[in-house]
């Protein structure tokens, strides 16, 4: 699954890369505003902070949601209490595109996640030019040499890396990155199966200096609290928000999380 969503996330933008020649996005994004600085809004609190994210479908559990004005919903999240948005732009399989994350860009005045299967520079590039603040990186698709050029070009164009990761290893390799912002995510992204408790096995691993994520597997206060027990400084939520209320939602696991 996990080679499937990359091979095809790479396609597509080599795709719009034959429109749009890596040399005017790269013109895009160093002419775009500076980046929002997302460890200072993720940075570690006396209450768990939220990631909230703006998502139609996965390969999990299908559509999800129509979202048709990813910007308003956007909106909710901020007037919730999100502390980041994050947006899916991968087409295929989560039903995004990068005009979801222009558009919730223009929307909130919070730092912005490109959430996609980023394997090119050409990728990290459309996600500054786009507005992004955050760009995810997945360490189980990328090999470590990969991995150090486009986190560096990441950090080079005033963006805040985040890097997932789904074993011990993986978090090793983002420590040797000196990565800050470092995920873990609960869903097994070769069987998609869920480890509710990987997060809390993984977390006294972190580096001291990191921001830990716990991601995937939350629908209820419940699980947000399992997570912040078990060390999360920020929580990543996506499938509960658009099924819901988001406004409620969110604050409703914010409150659990203090």
């Amino acid at each position: 699954m996990l080679a499937d969503l990359m091979a095809g996330a790479v396609e597509d933008a080599e795709a719009r890369a034959a429109v749009r020649p890596i040399a005017e996005v790269e013109r895009a994004a160093l002419a775009q505003t500076p980046a929002l600085d997302a460890l200072a809004a993720l940075a570690p609190a006396d209450r768990v902070k939220i990631i909230a994210e703006v998502k139609r479908a996965s390969p999990s559990r299908g559509d999800l949601a129509a979202i048709p004005d990813p910007a308003h919903q956007a909106s909710l999240y901020e007037q919730g209490g999100a502390s980041a948005i994050s947006v899916l732009t991968e087409g295929r399989r989560f039903k995004g595109s990068l005009a979801d994350l222009e558009a919730v860009r223009a929307s909130v005045a919070l730092p912005v996640l490109r959430k996609d299967f980023i394997a090119t520079p050409y990728q990290v590039l459309e996600a500054r030019a786009s507005g992004a603040d955050l760009v995810l990186l997945i360490v189980a698709a990328l090999e470590q040499p990969l991995l150090v050029e486009l986190h560096d070009l990441v950090r080079q164009l005033g963006m805040t890396p985040l890097v997932e990761t789904h074993s011990a290893d993986e978090l090793a390799r983002a420590a040797d990155l000196g990565a800050r912002l470092i995920g873990v995510n609960a869903r097994n992204l070769f069987t998609f199966e869920l480890d509710r408790d990987l997060f809390g096995r993984l977390a006294d691993s972190f580096p001291a200096d990191a921001v830990k994520i716990a991601e995937s597997a939350v629908l209820q206060p419940a699980d947000v609290r399992h997570y912040r027990d078990a060390g999360a400084d920020v929580v990543l939520v996506g499938e509960a928000l658009v099924t819901g209320d988001p406004v409620a939602t969110l604050r409703s696991f914010l409150e659990v999380g203090s």
